[in-house]
């Protein structure tokens, strides 16, 4: 497998490419709950639209083609009635399954319809149309392209063509998810652009490295931290 790890370029003119953006509705007890000793039910659901709100809006500004939110329940559920979402971002449902049988499914829908994938969470407020744009420009030239997270995983992955591989028996949720996914995809000697590692927000522990001007804190005002880094490396 060759792995490059080029830094963001701003200069070439990004590929084409459809943007699944994977949520869960942002309700108390259903979305963040890792996050509910913190912020309580309420405050974590409130962050979880925050989130989402930032990940779609970034994918909508980067331009590069049709943006779809890939919902769990399901888009007509009772959990998502009240949530305002852009007109101009297309819906569909995640379905049954484990997360990588939902991805994978997600992923295998549009590739099928010949249009590559960048398909990623709404964990990382650091992701930003910069980025989407510049993983779409790498896809152009790789088979894959990944952005890893600081905990082990992934906030994003791009195919264009369907592997579902990468998807099945993979122990979500752990350190390992990112290095794994890697493994198998020079197992199936598939060339990836490898990008800079970000942070996302799972645990208590990384509410200080949202953005200052979201203005989440707990009961002694300690979130965010005065400078949230969210980048780690290039």
């Amino acid at each position: 497998m060759k792995t490059s790890t080029a830094p963001l370029n701003d200069g070439d003119q990004p590929a084409p490419v459809r943007l699944i953006v994977f949520a869960k509705a942002p309700r108390p007890g259903l979305a963040k709950t890792r996050l509910i000793p913190a912020l309580g039910a309420d405050g974590a659901a409130r962050l979880a639209q925050r989130m989402l709100d930032h990940t779609l809006a970034q994918a909508l500004a980067a331009q590069l083609g049709p943006v779809e939110l890939c919902m769990s329940p399901a888009p007509d559920s009772p959990e998502w009635q009240s949530i305002e979402l852009p007109a101009n971002v297309g819906r569909s449902d995640q379905a049954a399954g484990d997360l990588g049988e939902r991805m994978a499914r997600a992923m295998d829908r549009a590739l099928t319809a010949g249009q590559p994938v960048l398909l990623m969470g709404t964990d990382g407020p650091g992701l930003t149309a910069a980025f989407l744009q510049e993983a779409a420009r790498k896809l152009a030239q790789h088979d894959a392209v990944l952005l890893p997270v600081s905990d082990g995983g992934y906030l994003l992955i791009g195919l264009r063509a369907p592997c579902p591989a990468i998807f099945q028996q993979m122990a979500w949720s752990t350190a390992g998810v990112a290095s794994e996914t890697l493994r198998r995809l020079a197992a199936l000697n598939l060339s990836v652009w490898l990008g800079p590692t970000l942070h996302d927000i799972d645990d208590p522990q990384d509410l200080t490295l949202l953005p200052p001007d979201w203005g989440f804190s707990d009961d002694s005002g300690i979130y965010p931290a005065s400078s949230g880094h969210l980048l780690l490396s290039n």
